[in-house]
């Protein structure tokens, strides 16, 4: 498409743009005769991420923050090869990192524009290269070894005769400089030293900072550096991951966005993994977020990537590959064992604020017992460079020294794409067995693994969730992601309940198996660990937010279609005195609820109906509940609302002072408080905005006292009472809130609207309840978490704001009070207040 448009001049210096638009360059080059013999690059450099097409095909991709500025057009040039040629350039008017305006992390300007500042022919002088190379190892040697190291001076005293003996105006001095280096590099070490694994890597988020779209490209700009660099180095590994780079852990949508938009580069692909150089790992459909999907997507996420890659590449990967998550729940160790994984790789508790992680190899165990061998790489970072720095680091700082002798070192730029380079590689070929640093060799993931299981006898065990003392904002930035996220698991969890009963019933029906697969993946795509956590550009949350639209609108008709194949029968019109109403239950147990159903004047009606569970029930006359709710209006304006279970007290503000157990006359709220609490914080992070909010926002709090309406009876009781309140929230927004008490319920709940026009503010409800315990309960991924209510130490401490699922709890012998939610995340239980994170 692009070739056959109409090009125009452009020269070096013209910029182009705007934001996320792609410029198309036609590129004629002619190498002159005289340079036979020699390696000729084309050099492109410009502030946007670009591709080289030749034939056709994509050849290289051009990242300057990546340092990829050229295309090797030939390595010697013979008289047999073309001389005259036409490359065609894509350049994404984007920079690795997108394009926000003053900060990485700032929104993107969207009238920002990329400038081309060099588009060269040259003659790359390889043997001054790899003088360089020699040089800059033996450099950082004689600084980073220290005085005490008598490498330290070898080195430094060869880089000094390697200068003396170089004459730079004369290339027939520079083997006897490299041969000084040789020396040096050939010295090997002893077999005590450490082994340091590497690995390529390419870390591509599916979207940050950049939309989905143009995921897609990154991951071919990288992908196919990394196959070109294969085809010069056979002895290379790749392990390719799906947050921002290509790392050493295979995302499935990656690789299908691959299959589909770049089928010859998929195809040299699946070359290299036929012979173990590009290697799959990791095991689930996006690289998600740790903590916020529910069990089932967890379980979707290994399904579909696990079944992704035995299609594809006809095996299925050991091991996952997480490592830029925002934490690590304790259900994770069983998930992994159930799909066949028990190897876990990850680096973000590096990250943790507080508490320095005391491990970087050991076995993690999940809250039932299942163990899984995990690893950190001890350097902290799935983007090293190959320099000696690191590579002292990561002996240096390995907190497992003594227990194993080998640890992973990824290499490669990552997030924004990018991945090896071939300095990289010519770097650690010149370490891989010199006297003074630690063995290098290029591995893989399972070869690591295979020795640190043999060396794991004396691992220590890590029990319960990692849990990152960081990015704790991320439970609530973006609260309509987090409100569609749960939705869309619950509606394709009764959609499949419906239509397995539709199927069991009638054989007729059609179990829709592919448009739930379709529906799945574009719910587990949104929960990449940048969509789902909310830290992404607004583009981003844009594209999330239509996705779950479209899982609700084909949610709603595969459900319709399923009821109507199970009760076609219920549903077919009778001629009956009594109307009657079809009610499902796609829970597992029996339930008894009030609900509201549709009358035949159009009128909606409440009635107290008993399902069975995983059933329906074809309700016609509503049952009578043990005692009606009772609500009566008080002198000073209070209101209160009973129904024979609880007994609650709301003040004029929507306060709720009074929640009493009837049957045991138990007290749930202390004297002299408030539950039902509103409480605004300021929320100013130290950097990453979307991300955190810090423990100091804690000394911010300011109760919300600002009442728009006083509270007022909506339903005055029988099956339903309920009653209203809005109040003002910060400068300029508002809460409105309606409180519910069901007959025969057990519980209150609120129903709560908020127009939120508020900028670094972070809005929470707070119940102080009659409870005394250490410990509160959360509900995680197909099981529950406990967690300190105190602070007494600094692992307490750092979590101050945790995330959970539908409920938390606090109990103590014979009593408790849980505070259920149906679309929130973050939350927090210290002393006796349990708090919700609004």
């Amino acid at each position: 498409e692009a070739v056959v448009q109409e090009f125009g001049p452009a020269q070096v210096g013209q910029s182009f743009g705007p934001t996320w638009e792609t410029c198309w360059f036609k590129v004629e080059l002619s190498i002159p005769p005289a340079w036979a013999g020699r390696e000729v690059h084309f050099v492109w450099e410009s502030d946007g991420e670009g591709m080289v097409w030749r034939d056709a095909q994509p050849v290289q991709g051009l990242t300057k923050e990546g340092e990829k500025t050229s295309y090797i057009l030939t390595r010697s040039l013979k008289e047999s090869e073309p001389h005259s040629l036409t490359l065609y350039v894509e350049l994404a008017c984007n920079g690795l990192f997108g394009a926000g305006k003053g900060s990485m992390i700032a929104p993107p300007d969207p009238d920002s524009r990329v400038t081309l500042s060099k588009a060269e022919l040259v003659v790359f002088n390889r043997d001054v290269y790899e003088l360089l190379v020699d040089l800059e190892i033996l450099l950082d040697m004689a600084q980073l070894l220290g005085e005490e190291d008598q490498r330290s001076f070898q080195a430094l005293y060869t880089a000094n005769q390697m200068i003396n003996v170089c004459d730079v105006m004369d290339p027939s001095t520079f083997p006897a400089a490299r041969d000084l280096a040789a020396a040096i590099f050939s010295q090997g070490n002893g077999e005590s030293q450490h082994t340091v694994h590497a690995v390529g890597h390419c870390h591509i988020d599916s979207a940050w900072l950049w939309p989905y779209e143009e995921t897609i490209r990154k991951c071919a700009r990288s992908w196919v550096t990394v196959v070109h660099l294969m085809e010069h180095n056979p002895e290379l590994t790749f392990a390719c991951s799906q947050l921002g780079l290509i790392p050493v852990l295979w995302q499935a949508q990656q690789f299908e966005w691959v299959r589909s938009c770049y089928p010859g580069l998929y195809a040299r692909i699946q070359d290299f993994v036929a012979k173990g150089q590009f290697i799959p790992v990791g095991g689930t459909w996006v690289e998600m977020d740790g903590n916020l999907p529910s069990g089932e997507s967890m379980v979707r996420q290994f399904l579909q990537g696990q079944r992704f890659f035995q299609e594809q590449f006809g095996r299925l990967c050991s091991e996952f590959w997480l490592p830029d998550t925002f934490g690590y729940s304790a259900q994770l160790p069983q998930l992994m064992r159930g799909c066949g994984i028990q190897r876990f790789l990850t680096q973000k508790l590096s990250w943790n604020l507080v508490n320095s992680f005391p491990h970087h190899t050991f076995f993690w165990e999940g809250i039932d017992g299942s163990q899984v061998l995990t690893h950190f790489p001890p350097g902290d970072s799935y983007g090293m460079h190959g320099r000696v720095e690191e590579i002292l680091k990561t002996v240096k700082n390995n907190k497992d020294k003594g227990r194993v002798n080998h640890s992973a070192f990824l290499f490669g730029f990552g997030d924004g794409g990018g991945g090896p380079t071939q300095k990289m590689l010519d770097r650690m070929k010149r370490m891989s067995n010199t006297d003074g640093l630690p063995r290098v060799q290029i591995s893989t993931p399972d070869q690591l693994f295979s020795v640190l299981e043999k060396e794991s006898s004396q691992l220590c065990t890590w029990v319960g969730e990692l849990f990152l003392e960081l990015h704790n904002g991320t439970y609530t930035t973006q609260a309509q992601i987090k409100k569609g996220n749960r939705e869309c698991e619950r509606i394709l969890h009764d959609v499949e309940v419906l239509s397995t009963l539709a199927v069991a019933q009638d054989r007729g029906f059609q179990y829709p198996a592919s448009q739930l697969q379709q529906l799945w993946r574009l719910l587990l795509l949104n929960q990449f660990h940048d969509v789902l956590p909310g830290s992404c550009i607004q583009l981003v949350v844009e594209d999330a937010l239509q996705y779950y639209t479209e899982i609700r609108r084909a949610g709603a008709q595969l459900q319709e279609e399923a009821v109507q194949s199970l009760c076609r029968d219920l549903l077919q019109p009778k001629a009956r005195s009594t109307p009657s109403t079809l009610v499902l239950n796609t829970l597992s147990w029996e339930r008894t609820e009030v609900i509201s159903r549709p009358g035949p004047d159009g009128t909606e009606s409440l009635a107290l109906v008993t399902v069975p569970s995983m059933g329906y029930a074809l309700v016609q006359e509503p049952l009578v509940p043990p005692q009606p709710v009772a609500v009566r209006k008080q002198e000073d304006g209070s209101i209160t609302m009973e129904n024979g279970v609880i007994a609650v007290c709301l003040d004029t503000m929507g306060h709720l002072t009074s929640l009493q157990l009837l049957d045991s006359g138990r007290e749930s709220v202390p004297d002299g408080c408030y539950a039902n609490q509103f409480a605004l914080f300021d929320d100013v992070p130290l950097y990453w905005d979307a991300w955190d909010v810090m423990d100091y926002h804690l000394e911010t709090r300011k109760p919300v006292t600002t009442l728009l309406k006083p509270l007022e009876i909506t339903l005055a009781g029988g099956l339903r009472g309920s009653v209203r309140f809005s109040l003002q929230v910060g400068k300029s927004s508002t809460l409105t809130q309606e409180i519910i008490l069901d007959a025969a319920c057990p519980y209150l709940r609120f129903l709560t609207q908020v127009e939120w026009k508020e900028a670094h503010k972070f809005l929470k409800v707070e119940f102080p309840v009659q409870v005394r315990s250490t410990n509160a309960t959360y509900e995680i991924q197909f099981g529950h978490l406990q967690r300190p209510t105190h602070w007494n130490t600094s692992w307490d401490w750092a979590r101050f704001e945790v995330w959970a699922h539908k409920w938390l709890d606090l109990s103590e012998h014979g009593f408790g009070v849980a505070l259920l939610n149906d679309c929130k995340y973050g939350a927090s239980a210290h002393r006796n207040i349990l708090s919700l994170s609004l």
